[in-house]
């Protein structure tokens, strides 16, 4: 896969931090490698948030205000999230909305009971292969018609409110209403991502996002009244509105206008699926995540292959460790992009990618002299080849977590997938269009070989952890595509190995691998690190200031001992956190 790097420095300015100071750092003999410059960092930027009654994580402040607002007038965890749903699809609309798809876990703080929620969409009942060849495609494109996939959030939503939810559905999405109609400040972050991303978007979208060429200034209001209707429609009428109502239809005859795969019946017949999250031991917690389409059963691939190495006595982000977690990443990665797929409509198997002696015996090919080029699958009769590897996987997303009085807590992520989704905005719904189905495959046999009726696979992968008795322990999520496991792994070893708060936790300098020997790494890595990696054949790209190429992750975490609950939230992106 191409690593999508952030050359734009956001700059952030905190009244805690110390001096920046960076230094030259001469390459060792006898190996010629680059010079790096690295900068000191405080350990920690943000002060934790603390709470001893509820928390609220998300991607925005106006969205964690509004979370913890409804907290505070008596909702819970799962009407905060839908709040902050709402809200997030409104002032980060390129990274998710209501033409997008999400996947939630929710845990009940008096049955100690965990159940997950699949709100993802599926391709047309015009998707076969035949229609792609016809089309005169030999992958699916990463934008148009042909990458939109049904939208899920949506249903998602209200399914989860039925299911959960305790205050009135259309009072959640009034804020997300308001500031649709009344308009929201652009700041200095949305106007960056509006200028870096919108090349692809529709003439519509750009006449809403980038009027004149350029993103709206900053302080200007953004505003969207198609999208509060549509919002309206939603809060009012629910799944029917959206679906089965004037919304699915427009969108329908819209796709199919372009020539895309989707008519009418694929919004209508659309449904979400309660689905069992999947469970695996680590470091004295029980890790969860979503079962396939979504590579969740990654996260806990590469947590069961660290058992086989003493990262924790390696020490934090050294030379030793980060190559280790580097070379699981790549074993776990090549058994992800062979397997995962829906899995009710495709052999995906999970208890064999996840035995133990399996992944000891994956864990042992890392060799601790050489970066490895390339990896092949574990296992698999048939391998496929690398075609669709080489897809920007970089993600653009909202991660969103809640805890309530009564102990119950959601892990919850909605996304578009790339920055504008499939670039297309219908203008008579104001609504902006994922792109998801662009990660379906067209190779004969794969199990992610596009179907009609079928789920893509999705990066998306929020999880959470329970204490040996089954209490909450934490909820973790990041934006940021393939990167998603990845950093999710980082940040659970620096809580859990390394005794960082939640916060200090994020805000540690992370690496992103991606295809071959590709590394992008913060430049807040000791200097030695880095030469040691290149020497060992990483070729690395030094991210300077504080990027999205990291993702943007935020957790709630509850004290078993104290009940001190502590929210986090990551300073790469717009993500705030607010606890009572």
């Amino acid at each position: 896969m191409k690593l999508k790097i952030f050359t734009t420095l956001a700059i952030f300015v905190f009244a805690s931090c110390a001096p920046q100071i960076t230094e030259e750092i001469e390459a060792p003999s006898p190996a010629a490698l680059p010079d790096f410059v690295t900068t000191s960092y405080a350990q920690q930027n943000r002060p934790d948030i603390t709470g001893l009654t509820g928390a609220v994580s998300a991607g925005h402040p106006l969205a964690a205000q509004t979370g913890l607002r409804i907290l505070q007038e008596g909702g819970n965890a799962t009407d905060a999230i839908i709040a902050m749903a709402g809200v997030l699809a409104v002032v980060r609309p390129h990274m998710n909305g209501i033409g997008g798809d999400a996947f939630g876990i929710f845990y009940d703080g008096e049955s100690k009971e965990v159940t997950a929620l699949n709100a993802s969409g599926r391709a047309g009942s015009l998707a076969t292969p035949e229609f792609f060849t016809a089309v005169g495609v030999e992958r699916i494109p990463g934008s148009g018609p042909l990458s939109v996939s049904v939208p899920g959030a949506v249903a998602g939503w209200v399914d989860a409110h039925e299911r959960f939810g305790s205050m009135d559905f259309a009072y959640l999405l009034k804020p997300a209403i308001e500031y649709a109609r009344d308009g929201f400040a652009v700041s200095t972050r949305l106007a960056m991502d509006f200028e870096e991303q919108g090349g692809n978007l529709n003439q519509d979208g750009s006449n809403l996002y980038l009027p004149n060429g350029a993103a709206p200034p900053v302080g200007s209001l953004l505003i969207n009244e198609k999208l509060a209707n549509s919002l309206e429609v939603v809060a009012n009428e629910g799944k029917e509105g959206f679906y089965q109502g004037p919304i699915g239809k427009q969108l329908a005859a819209y796709i199919t206008e372009l020539d895309g795969h989707l008519r009418e019946n694929d919004f209508s017949n659309h449904t979400s699926t309660w689905v069992d999250a999947v469970r695996g031991n680590y470091l004295d917690h029980t890790m969860l995540v979503m079962p396939p389409n979504t590579q969740g059963i990654t996260q806990l691939a590469l947590m069961e292959m660290s058992k086989l190495h003493p990262v924790q006595s390696m020490g934090h982000n050294s030379t030793e460790y980060l190559h280790t977690l580097i070379e699981l990443k790549k074993l776990a990665f090549a058994d992800r992009n062979r397997w995962v797929a829906d899995m009710d409509m495709a052999d995906v198997p999970v208890d064999a990618l996840l035995d133990a002696d399996y992944l000891s015996e994956r864990a042992e090919l890392v060799d601790p002299s050489q970066a490895a080029i390339e990896i092949e699958p574990g296992f698999g009769d048939e391998i496929f080849s690398a075609s669709d590897k080489d897809r920007d996987d970089s993600g653009d997303t909202v991660y969103i977590t809640a805890i309530d009085q009564w102990g119950n807590a959601v892990s919850w992520i909605q996304s578009n997938f790339a920055g504008f989704g499939s670039g297309l905005l219908e203008s008579e719904t104001g609504i902006l269009l994922h792109n998801r189905g662009a990660l379906f495959s067209l190779e004969t046999g794969h199990p992610n070989e596009v179907a009609p009726g079928k789920r893509p696979y999705h990066t998306l992968s929020p999880m959470m952890a329970l204490y040996p008795n089954g209490d909450f322990a934490f909820a973790l999520g990041t934006p940021g595509g393939d990167s998603q496991t990845q950093s999710l792994l980082q940040i659970v070893h620096n809580m859990l190995l390394f005794d960082m708060t939640p916060q200090q936790a994020i805000e540690a300098p992370r690496f992103r691998s991606s295809g071959g020997l590709n590394v992008a790494i913060e430049n807040r890595v000791n200097a030695d690190v880095l030469a040691g990696l290149s020497t060992l054949g990483h070729d690395l790209n030094l991210i300077d200031g504080w990027t999205a190429t990291f993702g943007g992750a935020q957790m709630i975490h509850r004290n078993p001992d104290t009940g001190v609950i502590t929210a986090a939230a990551d300073p790469r992106r717009e993500a705030y956190s607010l606890a009572y």
